[in-house]
């Protein structure tokens, strides 16, 4: 299928299931932004992800327009770009039952993502949490998408996706794309303020920048961050707290490497965090302000989602009738 003016078609998503962070700004949203005018995008809340684990319903809905609201107000400008809810579009669960009856368990075992989430309750765990990469890659290749922008922990999932839909080709013919992954080598992994060995996470609030925090709650976060015993301000992942919080001042200044070094030459770590602080806050104040102009109009992002979900519905209709047709059903 043609994408409007040969470009690029490119799929992400993100889970409505806690309050987004610095890490998926940086590693994600802001990124979308960046390259939303080179690509034919489309960008989903996928809530079904999501209820792999509990969830309390009117939570997810919540939160599920508000994610929706946060896409718009970091600059995604929903003319252009499809934002849905991943519910919304029934083809995603559809693709993934067949992808569940192509997919060797084994493969479903070895996905880490599952054993980490089920290492200490796997009798507990859902079916879903075992399916969950089947429905990851009917999310992708439902739309014959290019390219998957993720993060360096998601390869393995983007992998599989390959593999499924390369499997698919060759037992039924080719019905899907494979897409490629592009992995962006520079905030793609935004790390803890306090444990700064591991990444940004909603379960670890201390260690976390919310996009939607007060100003003061920022301040407060970044200059409690973990740094190290050395003195020298420099770029050295050998000291990841300090590597972490150049990394915010270069994502938020745009300056190179070298120039952040230079200007911070002779100065400590006190001076590194006060203006960390002072551009992140100044660099999210115009989401913050966006977020509220649309969350005092409900209808806006309902009719965004609604439409969303229109545009791009025939071509998630396209390929699942080529793969049932390829499969023999109907």
């Amino acid at each position: 299928m043609s994408t409007p003016g040969g470009k690029k078609r490119v799929f992400s998503g993100i889970q409505p299931s806690g309050d987004m962070h610095l890490g998926n700004y940086l590693g994600a949203i802001k990124n979308w932004v960046d390259g939303q005018h080179d690509n034919d995008n489309i960008f989903c809340i996928v809530d079904l992800h999501a209820i792999t684990v509990p969830q309390d319903p009117k939570e997810l809905h919540r939160r599920s327009r508000e994610l929706a609201m946060i896409y718009i107000a970091a600059g995604l400008d929903p003319k252009t770009t499809a934002i849905f809810i991943q519910s919304h579009v029934k083809e995603h669960t559809e693709l993934a039952w067949l992808f569940n009856c192509v997919t060797p368990l084994g493969w479903a075992n070895r996905m880490t993502q599952f054993k980490e989430k089920s290492a200490d309750t796997k009798e507990k765990s859902s079916v879903g949490l075992l399916a969950y990469p089947m429905l990851m890659a009917a999310d992708i290749l439902l739309y014959q998408t290019d390219g998957v922008p993720v993060g360096e922990d998601q390869r393995q999932h983007l992998e599989l996706t390959r593999d499924i839909a390369q499997t698919f080709n060759h037992h039924y013919g080719e019905v899907f794309k494979i897409p490629e992954a592009w992995i962006r080598k520079e905030g793609a992994r935004i790390m803890s303020l306090q444990d700064p060995t591991k990444k940004m996470s909603k379960s670890d609030p201390q260690g976390c920048v919310f996009l939607l925090d007060p100003v003061d709650t920022m301040r407060q976060r970044i200059m409690r961050a973990v740094t190290d015993s050395g003195r020298e301000v420099r770029f050295d992942e050998a000291r990841p707290g300090l590597y972490n919080l150049l990394t915010l001042h270069q994502l938020f200044s745009g300056q190179p490497r070298d120039a952040i070094e230079a200007h911070f030459e002779g100065k400590g770590y006190g001076d590194l965090k006060k203006e960390v602080v002072e551009l992140v806050t100044e660099g999210l104040r115009p989401l913050q302000t966006e977020f509220q102009r649309l969350a005092a109009d409900p209808s806006y992002i309902e009719g965004v989602l609604e439409d969303s979900a229109e545009r791009i519905r025939p071509m998630a209709q396209a390929t699942m009738r080529a793969a049932s047709e390829a499969m023999g059903l109907g």
